[in-house]
């Protein structure tokens, strides 16, 4: 479990493709601090399983679930990406609660800039749009971010200037692909009271 408070900044240092799969070598010293075998990390927001880890870089694998319902599959070498540790029981909860379950990938669809900050507007997968209401909770590459305007092909994000100093919405361009986790508790009530509607 996950806050959505990215912790930092990393890169993509070498993919090794296998197919059905990829290895990716990722650069972050600072979550690679008390990293060990089997530790989770969240790249983008994907909760990924430490496989090696030495000098603050980790290795982790990405099967073809992965790839194909997330955006890791475009990264290159030299790709930026958020990184974020779970959770700890004792930890404050900043953000709110991610899984690092991706339920889609959208794109930015446009950035509007202020004085000091961005409104993003940014892709939405048809299905998940029943789970988004202004000033509620989404996830976007592993942030946790306030909705501003909820519609059904899309939303808006304010991001705030330390959101676009320390994390690749700072970077991403139009055009550009973004993982996707909603609120889990709005799909655990649409599961509970679906078929009493």
């Amino acid at each position: 479990m996950f806050t959505g408070i990215v912790e930092e900044l990393g890169e993509i240092v070498a993919i090794e493709s296998a197919g059905d799969s990829a290895t990716l070598t990722i650069r972050g010293p600072v979550v690679t601090q008390d990293a060990v075998h089997g530790a989770s990390i969240a790249v983008n927001g994907v909760c990924l399983t430490v496989v090696d880890v030495a000098d603050g870089v980790f290795t982790a694998d990405a099967i073809k679930e992965t790839l194909d319902k997330s955006s890791l599959g475009a990264l290159e070498p030299g790709s930026r990406v958020n990184l974020e540790r779970p959770v700890r029981l004792s930890d404050r909860l900043g953000g709110h609660l991610v899984q690092g379950h991706v339920d889609g990938v959208g794109a930015i669809l446009s950035r509007e800039p202020g004085e000091r900050w961005d409104v993003v507007t940014i892709s939405l997968p048809p299905d998940l749009s029943r789970y988004l209401v202004d000033k509620g909770s989404i996830t976007v590459d592993g942030i946790s971010l306030t909705v501003v305007e909820a519609k059904d092909d899309r939303f808006s994000v304010a991001l705030i200037p330390t959101t676009l100093a320390l994390t690749t919405l700072g970077h991403k361009k139009a055009g550009d692909p973004v993982n996707l986790e909603v609120d889990i508790v709005g799909k655990y009530v649409e599961r509970m009271f679906g078929d009493r509607a």
